[in-house]
């Protein structure tokens, strides 16, 4: 028995241990786990270990700059994958603050920014600025709005001042429109900057803000460009299968895997707002989806708790931004371009950052119509980082948008000089060129630009001053250019080439008094013609500096006058004075008077005169000329592919968005009158609602 009572308890026949059972093994087992439990406890109850310490060493293995350790950063540190630069960090903004207009910016640090970084941000960068304004914004300070000299065109070209008047209209369509609200990944994806898209179903405008000026309204008619559903097709050579697209249509694979490179995520966060990055996470979460008020409040709350943080007060300037919107409130909007301004004067602001924020700054600055305070920002982003061409293509957009047509061009110069290969200064500098009449000089910048395909110069306008320019030097390569614009949905065809347009409106170059419905406007325009006639003759005799030249630079040679009675809609009491009776006649008819889009004017032209071809700005208008005084032969009048003449006390009926040329080679002059009607299939509430022009 005692031989079996040993081998029971790990004995053997001998009488010596083996070693412990299996059930001693288990106790001891259970033993030392329970002390490791409790040991643990005891290490975090009584705070025995700092584990912000801890974390903080392990920060050294951050191989991906996200600010923590993990199975990215493993992949790195075993050579899984390849290591990322860490962001370069921007230097305190608050030591160097930045002086008004009229002071000399001080010298930042900011200038050395890391050129990949830079070039990543770009395309979403180039979004915030140029995107659409929300239609239902008021510009609160018109007086803002436009240019010191500018005075409301009726009738031309399109020039910048027309982008000037789109941006800072004091009243605005307010139909049908939909709302994307920006927003950016938690926290650190760029807040793309998505305006509410218009729907248009009252308006269909092509309004980029990139145009230099070249001049002021005038007759026969003007230039700019636009789609429009419903125009009945105009035969053409077919160019469709010239290679004039640009990189845009062309890319390779090498192009595509550059894109993809450049879209990595902008640096938004510096190291302290990592560590409140769950906070700023919660905040933008609710902005994200859509609670703006609460979003504000949340960002207001981590802006007083950390009066340091830039991201916390860029997203209460987001924040603004979104409520401006809702709120359709110009105050509102104030607050937010306030707040991105001082997202900048803060310390250690992450470069990525402060251009967002001053990108963002001077895109809502243009939408209230603030261009000069605008061209400050402007000028600020240029001054931290001189190397970055895109902030000063943007520089000349701001001159540009002033008139400043001198202090762009000199910026396009630099920056054709920096990067030889810029398409969307090219463009633009080509634009400045042909607007000081070097007409072949801007050929080819205008169409190195256009094949570029680089962001920003795909533009109706564009397509259309290259065309024009081709024109004026003899070279049919002109309607290649038209052709291609077509394409790309800026041209409602290769002739019907205007920007401000009302879709599914009928579209053809001449009409019949019938057909626009007027009949009673042509019948006593045509009955009382001789009445007409004889107050323009003695307005001409006694007062011959009423008719004003045509300034537009539409002529190639000659002499083109006019004398204007009403121009958007609005009459001329003085001018009035001088014909009463054929101002008289026309009240009668608010088709005519009431055109917001057009005028009612006297036009002379006297031999030798050729008018180049032109366009006029809108599809919302038709145009009828009555003949006064026309010589027997040497007149005549194109519009798309048909010449038609004037008779004297005849009425001919075009629609001016078609392009149109004059020919005067009679031996005297020729004197006719203009009345510009709304587009007989508008409807009454779009006749009261869409813009002047």
């Amino acid at each position: 028995m005692a031989d079996d009572t040993e081998s029971k308890h790990g004995g053997n026949r001998n009488g010596k241990k083996e070693g412990l059972s299996g059930s001693s093994f288990f106790t001891w087992f259970m033993v030392i786990a329970l002390l490791g439990v409790w040991t643990s406890v005891a290490v975090v109850w009584f705070e025995l270990v700092d584990y912000e310490e801890v974390l903080g060493k392990l920060g050294i293995y951050d191989a991906d700059g996200d600010g923590d350790f993990d199975v990215e950063d493993a992949k790195v540190l075993l050579g899984l994958k390849e290591r990322s630069v860490p962001e370069q960090p921007a230097s305190p903004v608050s030591e160097e603050t930045i002086q008004p207009a009229e002071q000399s910016f001080t010298k930042s640090e900011h200038k050395n920014v890391d050129v990949e970084l830079e070039e990543e941000i770009q395309p979403v960068l180039h979004d915030a600025l140029h995107s659409q304004p929300d239609a239902d914004f008021v510009a609160d300070d018109p007086g803002a709005t436009e240019p010191e000299t500018y005075e409301v065109p009726g009738d031309s070209e399109l020039t910048l001042e027309d982008a000037v008047e789109h941006y800072t209209e004091p009243e605005y369509e307010k139909e049908t429109e939909t709302q994307d609200t920006a927003v950016e990944d938690l926290p650190e994806e760029v807040h793309e900057a998505t305006e509410p898209v218009r729907d248009e179903t009252v308006e269909d405008l092509e309004m980029e803000k990139k145009l230099p000026v070249e001049s002021k309204h005038t007759e026969e008619d003007n230039v700019a460009a636009g789609p429009e559903e419903s125009e009945v097709p105009v035969q053409t050579e077919d160019y469709s299968n010239d290679n004039l697209v640009g990189k845009g249509e062309t890319e390779t694979e090498q192009d595509k895997m550059e894109k993809v490179k450049k879209k990595k995520k902008p640096k938004l966060l510096n190291k302290f707002d990592k560590t409140i990055k769950a906070e700023l996470d919660a905040a933008e979460k609710l902005r994200k989806k859509g609670k703006v008020e609460e979003a504000l409040r949340a960002f207001e709350a981590l802006v007083n708790q950390y009066p340091e943080s830039p991201r916390a007060r860029y997203g209460k300037a987001q924040s603004e931004d979104d409520l401006a919107e809702k709120m359709r409130s110009n105050e509102m909007l104030q607050k937010a371009i306030n707040t991105y301004d001082e997202v900048v004067s803060l310390p250690n602001v992450p470069s990525d950052l402060i251009k967002l924020s001053l990108k963002r700054e001077a895109d809502r600055q243009q939408f209230l119509g603030r261009m000069r305070g605008s061209l400050i920002t402007l000028q600020k982003l240029v001054h931290l980082f001189p190397s970055d061409t895109s902030f000063k293509n943007d520089l000349g957009v701001g001159y540009l948008l002033i008139g400043d047509n001198s202090n762009a061009k000199q910026v396009y110069e630099e920056v054709l000089r920096m990067a030889p290969d810029d398409g969307f200064a090219k463009v633009h500098y080509g634009f400045i060129l042909k607007a000081e009449n070097k007409i072949a000089e801007s050929i080819p910048y205008l169409k190195e630009g256009l094949e570029s395909g680089d962001p920003g110069t795909d533009d109706g306008r564009f397509y259309f001053h290259l065309g024009d320019a081709l024109q004026r030097i003899g070279d049919k390569e002109a309607y290649k250019w038209y052709e291609l614009g077509y394409q790309r949905g800026h041209f409602a065809s290769v002739w019907q080439r205007s920007l401000y347009n009302v879709k599914g409106l009928k579209a053809q170059p001449w009409w019949t008094a019938k057909e626009t419905g007027y009949t009673e406007l042509v019948k006593s325009l045509e009955k009382n013609w001789k009445l007409i006639r004889d107050e323009g003759l003695d307005v001409m005799d006694k007062k011959r500096s009423l008719f004003l030249p045509e300034d537009e630079n539409l002529r190639e040679k000659g002499d083109w006058s006019q004398f204007t009675l009403w121009q958007q809609g609005r009459k001329n009491e003085n001018a009035c004075k001088g014909v009463p009776k054929t101002c008289a006649l026309l009240e009668r008819f608010p088709e005519a008077t009431g055109c917001r889009r057009g005028q009612i004017k006297y036009s002379v032209m006297l031999p030798g005169t050729h008018v180049w071809p032109h366009t006029g700005p809108t599809n919302c208008r038709l145009r009828m000329h009555l003949g006064l005084v026309i010589p027997k032969e040497g007149c005549r009048i194109r519009c798309a592919q048909e010449n038609r003449t004037w008779e004297e006390g005849k009425v001919l009926i075009f629609d001016d968005s078609f392009e149109h040329e004059v020919w005067q080679d009679a031996e005297s002059y020729r004197l006719i009158f203009i009345v510009d009607v709304w587009h007989p299939e508008l409807t009454a509430q779009q006749r009261r609602t869409l813009p002047a022009i």
